[in-house]
Formats: C-alpha cells, sequence, structure tokens
C-alpha cells in the first residue's frame, strides 16, 4: 500500500489560553486534492502553517511519504518538498517575476546565472502546467490572478512535490478560478499533492478527492467528496443545519435614495476609471454591481463613500452630495445618512492594532451619545460594543482583544456591526462575504436582507456573482468604468452576466447603459 504524502499524527498548538488546534491527525494520500474546510478560526489556517514550519507545534508529529520529519521552519519544509501558496501573496511588489521566483532560491553570489536557470525553468513550467506569466513583469503592474500563478511557480520552481493553497480563489474572478482548477487539474495528473483550504463548497465538489472538516481546532471528520454533499459538509462545519440559500422575500422599493449621474472619476496617473456613471437606487431594494474586479467598482465606492474626488451629481434623499473634496470626507457622508463597509476590512475597514471596542466606534467616535462632557465616554463605548459584538456573534466575543486577533469573519462581523447598526438610508457595501466561513456568510446575507426589509437602500459589490444572484434585486454590470447593462436576477444566469462583464454589450439591452 502506497504511503501517504503526508501523514500529521497528534498535532497540538496553543496561543496563550486559546487552543488553536487540538490532536489532530490527518492522512493525505499521494496525486490527491485533498480539501480542508472549517469555519473562521477553526485552526485550518494553524494547521497548514505547522506543516509549512511557520510555526512550531506544542506536539505531535509530521510523517512526510511515510518518514518522520521535523519541519521547524519554511526552509526545511521546502527542502521536504512542502510549497505552501498563501491567502495575501508573499510577493515584493517592485521586483519583477524573475526576481520574484529565485528570490532565497539564488544559486550563488552572482544572480546572472540564477537569473538564466530560472527564465529557462519558467518557461518548461508554463509549457507543462499552463503557467504562462511574462518573466520580465513588475508583479504591481500585473493582476492578482497572474500574482497567484507566481506563487504556483515559486513553489514548482523549488521542485515542491506537495502544494498548499490557503484560500487561492478568494481575490480571483469566476474566469480565473475556472484556470486555476484546471492548472490544479493539471498538477494532480503530474502526480503533485495538492491541500486546498477554503470555505467555498462548490469549489470542494467540483475539485477535491478526499475532504477534511474542521470545527473549533479539532478535526471533526473526513470523507471522500463523492460521498458527501454541500449540506452536510455545512453541517460539519458549523454543528447545525445551514441555509445554503438566500431566502428572502420579494423587494417592495420605495423613493429614490440614491441617484448618480454622469459619475466620472480620473486617477493620478490620468487614467479615466469611471465613465459617466448612472444609477439610482430605492429605499427597499438591493442594487447589486457585478464585474470583474478593476473595472471602476472600487471606484464607485470610493467616491459614494467619501475617499475619493469625482466629477458629475450624485444625491442622497434628493439632496446633492459634495464631491470636490472640500466636503467629501466619510463624516460628511455618515452624517448624509450613509454606511460604508469597505472591500478591503483590514486596510479600510479597521485599524488592526486597535482594540475590537474602539473600531466598534471609529468614524461614530464624536457622536453626542458617546460623549461625556469634552471627552468621549469610554464605558458607554465599550458597552455599547459588547452589545454589537454579542448580536453580530462575534468570536470570541472580547472587546479588548486587538483587530489583528480575530479571523477575517469575525473582523468583517465588526466592520457591519459597526455600519448596520447606525440604521443608515444607504448602505455601500462592497465584497461583503470575502474570505468568510460559510456561517457567517449565511448571518452576513440575513443582516443585509433585514436593512432591505426594513426600507433601506442598498449598494451592494461583489465579484462572486452567485451572491449577486442570491441577494441582489437588481444588477447591473460594469466594465472599464461604464455601466454595461442591468439585468434582473429571475432572467438571467452566469453565462449572460460573464459576457456583460467581459465587454460584450447586449443590443437587447433597453437601459442605454444606465441602472435605474
Amino acid at each position: 500500500m502506497t504511503e501517504p504524502a503526508i501523514e500529521l499524527k497528534g498535532i497540538s498548538k496553543a496561543f496563550g489560553p486559546v487552543q488553536a488546534n487540538k490532536d489532530i491527525s490527518i492522512s493525505v494520500q499521494p496525486g490527491t486534492i485533498h480539501g480542508i474546510i472549517g469555519e473562521n478560526g477553526a485552526g485550518k489556517s494553524t494547521l497548514m502553517s505547522i506543516l509549512f514550519g511557520f510555526y512550531k507545534a506544542d506536539s505531535g508529529e509530521i510523517f512526510i511519504n511515510g518518514r518522520k520529519t521535523s519541519i521547524p521552519d519554511s526552509q526545511a519544509a521546502i527542502a521536504a518538498g512542502i510549497g505552501m501558496v498563501f491567502q495575501h501573496f508573499k510577493l515584493v511588489e517592485n521586483f519583477t517575476v524573475l526576481e520574484n521566483v529565485i528570490l532565497g532560491a539564488e544559486d550563488g553570489r552572482l544572480l546572472r546565472p540564477s537569473l538564466a536557470k530560472a527564465r529557462k525553468s519558467l518557461k518548461e513550467l508554463a509549457a507543462e502546467y499552463e503557467l504562462n506569466v511574462d518573466p520580465d513583469a513588475v508583479i504591481q503592474d500585473i493582476g492578482v490572478g497572474m500574482q497567484q500563478r507566481v506563487e504556483i511557480l515559486k513553489a514548482l520552481y523549488r521542485k515542491a512535490d506537495i502544494l498548499i493553497l490557503d484560500e487561492p480563489t478568494g481575490v480571483l474572478t469566476p474566469a480565473e478560478a475556472d484556470q486555476l482548477f484546471r492548472i490544479l487539474n493539471r498538477l494532480r495528473e503530474e502526480g503533485k499533492t495538492i491541500i486546498l483550504i477554503t470555505h467555498k463548497l462548490r469549489e470542494i465538489m467540483d475539485i477535491t478527492d478526499t475532504v477534511s472538516v474542521m470545527r473549533r481546532g479539532e478535526m471533526t471528520a473526513t470523507v471522500k467528496t463523492s460521498e458527501t454533499s454541500p449540506e452536510h459538509l455545512a453541517e460539519l462545519m458549523v454543528g447545525r443545519k445551514v441555509l445554503l440559500r438566500v431566502n428572502k422575500a420579494p423587494a417592495k422599493p420605495g423613493k429614490p435614495v440614491l441617484e448618480v449621474q454622469n459619475l466620472s472619476v480620473t486617477d493620478e496617473k490620468g487614467v479615466e476609471r469611471l465613465k459617466n456613471v448612472s444609477l439610482t437606487v430605492h429605499a427597499g431594494e438591493i442594487l447589486g454591481i457585478a464585474g470583474v474586479s478593476g473595472n471602476g467598482q472600487s471606484e464607485l465606492l470610493e467616491v459614494l463613500g467619501g475617499m475619493q474626488q469625482g466629477r458629475g451629481k450624485v444625491l442622497v434623499n434628493g439632496a446633492e452630495i459634495d464631491l470636490t473634496g472640500t466636503l467629501s470626507d466619510g463624516q460628511s457622508r455618515r452624517a448624509r445618512g450613509i454606511a460604508h463597509v469597505p472591500e478591503d476590512r483590514q486596510s479600510e475597514g479597521l485599524i488592526m492594532d486597535f482594540m475590537a471596542w474602539e473600531n466598534c466606534v471609529f468614524g461614530y467616535h464624536r457622536d453626542p451619545d458617546y460623549q461625556n462632557g469634552l471627552l468621549m465616554d469610554r464605558t458607554k463605548i465599550v458597552a455599547d460594543a459588547e452589545g454589537k459584538m454579542e448580536r453580530f456573534d462575534v468570536r470570541p466575543p472580547n472587546v479588548k482583544l486587538t483587530a489583528k486577533n480575530f479571523s477575517g469573519g469575525n473582523q468583517q462581523k465588526i466592520v457591519l456591526a459597526r455600519e448596520i447598526e447606525r440604521n443608515p438610508d444607504l448602505l455601500l457595501v462592497g465584497q461583503p462575504t470575502r474570505g468568510v466561513d460559510i456561517g457567517a456568510i449565511e448571518f452576513i446575507h440575513q443582516q443585509i436582507i433585514a436593512l432591505r426589509d426594513a426600507g433601506k437602500a442598498i449598494l451592494l459589490v461583489s465579484v462572486e456573482l452567485e451572491e449577486i444572484l442570491a441577494l441582489a434585486d437588481r444588477i447591473a454590470v460594469m466594465f472599464d468604468g461604464q455601466i454595461m447593462g442591468e439585468r434582473l436576477p429571475g432572467e438571467t444566469d452566469e453565462t449572460a452576466l460573464g459576457l456583460l462583464m467581459a465587454g460584450v454589450a447586449d443590443t437587447t439591452d433597453t437601459n442605454n447603459g444606465e441602472a435605474a
């Protein structure tokens, strides 16, 4: 019988009082794709970081191809044939692809021979695995899909036979995700062993051979993918039945809350990012903005949220808001009843080194309800944060924990609680469930629908077409800074939306580029 490519026995790891991994054992067969799923904070990434040498286990043993192996650091993991592609890429942005690939794997003091060797190797790997990337391209000038290929090439260049991917599709478009899966299938056919950490059950069902489920630091089950279902896996992950579809009543649109007329944005390089965008969002409805990342959705949210200047006209509840920059800041937007959940929670929604109670009030800290004379009323703010964290099921419910110590899903809940509980007239929300587990996704979707049902207007931006189709009452598709068309979710599908996302205009569209 073939020895497992990876076998972990009795792995435990604690960070102070938090037990991240508890006596975990897992076996992964060679030449297979093995999925690992679980809620945010279940211990998946910690376990894989132990395998890659980023952390040292408190107890337990690691076997690679049947041989007991000590992995004190990532160099030892690489020497054992293990490569890891992290959720947040480990690339030097102002280096070329070639320079990133050889970084840390140079053959000597002279770089020229190493670069020549790497160039030849990249050409061979590109042909073998469909990993075509321009070796002379600078990382900051290529898209995230290409950057991910560079990370895979880095691992293969170091002769990895075992590849760990942590949430690899979190920043990819549907087309890029499909291309990644073709690459992973090719790697499997060539005998590589792949561990895939993901919260997306559809991906698990589509590409894995076996799947292991973690919950609260423990391994709860390992099953053959062909012998399970998304519903069963979700229940194993969360410990209860999970509704995998969005349950909502038909929208009852009211008066226009947001009216955008001919909005344009030019960046600091003179590139026009938004081109005469017009749209309307009514009270009691969700307008979903679909599109490949980088086609103007971010700029649209930033202008409406007061983070960037724009040209054109924007009305909120019939009154024009300033776009020139003199008053176009977040504070003035909040005063007008606009709440904003930004696309990047870590750099725009939270201050990672500040505590949860502080993050729960940022942007609203000047509210008279939070003041005690000339100072902020800390006792009241902390109590308010405790209530928000309880209602939004933030785990652990510790207001004195810094934001960086929460999992991604719980960080997102903190931002959502802060914005939604202000009862805004208009909620701007970008990528609401990016990197969030299945249980938290269900909860976040319920909160967005509840806000809509309370008569609020919601502008939703998401690269997840499945999410757009499930949540939105109307869908506007953006391409190259323009609205390509509008669709009703019940009258379209991912294929039709994908064509609009690629810039293929539909001559039957009656909206003439305006989502109204």
